[in-house]
Formats: C-alpha cells, sequence, structure tokens
C-alpha cells in the first residue's frame, strides 16, 4: 500500500521507515507544542478574568463586531472562529442568555439563521479589546523585533498553507 509523501505528495511505500525528527527538528516541535499549549491557555486566562469571556467567546464577539451590520450566518461565523457548528451553537445560545447576541433567521434565505450583536456585546467586546490586545502584544510580540515578526508571519503562513491549504481561517492579507 502506498501513501502521499509528507511534503511532495509523492508515494511512499507502506512499511518505509519513518522520517524522523532530528534533534534541532524535535527542539523546535517541542517548542511550538508548549507555545500551542500555553498561549491559548493564557489568553483564556486573561479574558476570562478580565471580560467574564472564553478566548472563543471573545473571538465571536470580535467576528460580529467587525462586520458592519453586527451579523454574520452561524456557518460564516463557525467558519471564521473556526469552530463546528455545534460548539458555535452553544456558544451563542451562552452569549444570548447573557444578552450579548441574539440570533434570528437570515432575511435573504430562512433556512439560515443569523447571529447578531447587540449593543450589550458591542460595549463587552469594546470594553474587552484593549486587556486582550495588552496581552497579545505582551506575549507574542514585545519579545520580538519587527524582523522578527514578520519571520513569524511567514513561517505561520507556510504552515497554514499546509494545515489548511484553503486557507478559511484569517484573512491573512492585513
Amino acid at each position: 500500500m502506498e501513501t502521499p509523501g509528507p511534503e511532495t505528495g509523492e508515494e511512499v511505500p507502506a512499511g518505509a521507515e519513518p522520517r524522523w525528527l532530528d534533534a534541532e527538528d524535535r527542539a523546535a516541535w517541542l517548542s511550538l507544542m508548549s507555545l500551542l499549549i500555553k498561549l491559548p491557555a493564557a489568553l483564556d486566562a486573561q479574558l476570562q478574568r478580565d471580560a467574564g469571556l472564553s478566548h472563543f467567546e471573545y473571538s465571536v464577539l470580535a467576528a460580529l463586531s467587525e462586520v458592519p451590520d453586527g451579523s454574520l450566518r452561524m456557518s460564516v461565523l463557525a467558519a471564521h472562529a473556526d469552530g463546528s457548528l455545534p460548539r458555535l451553537s452553544q456558544v451563542v445560545a451562552r452569549l444570548e442568555r447573557r444578552g450579548l447576541v441574539r440570533r434570528t433567521p437570515d432575511p435573504e434565505d430562512g433556512r439560515y439563521t443569523l447571529a447578531v450583536l447587540t449593543g450589550a456585546g458591542r460595549d463587552t467586546v469594546v470594553a474587552a479589546a484593549p486587556g486582550h490586545v495588552e496581552t497579545v502584544r505582551n506575549l507574542v510580540f514585545d519579545p520580538l523585533t519587527k524582523p522578527k515578526t514578520r519571520q513569524l508571519r511567514d513561517i505561520c503562513l507556510r504552515i497554514l498553507a499546509a494545515v489548511d491549504p484553503g486557507g478559511h481561517c484569517f484573512d491573512h492579507k492585513r
């Protein structure tokens, strides 16, 4: 049985020796894994402490706040927040109970549901944004020079191109 090669798409014979990580690759991988675990936890902790929101809830409110009418189809919002529709539905229900979001049928096509940011939701995300941005700045950008920040962006885009060839998570061109 043949399986695609990891980088080129070429066929690799079944049972072939794995391409083990060398010491440098392993160190980089472990550093990345630590970052992927610790950074989201730190962002979540700050938002919970300062705004009573999870990072996912904040992402939902921020996405809605960035569109002119404050509303998105649930499916579009799920793609933007990189979450499943069931997870998004649970989060939006929680945000609805808090009066931060409301759901309504899409007037253009009643088969779809819109998530709509309320005035209280806008106030919440506007109040939470400065602390969140400061935390992002402290944890991610302050330790880096501008050239290192550009390298970080380029590295992330290369990895994202491999992980998500369609690039559906965020608009990286900004």
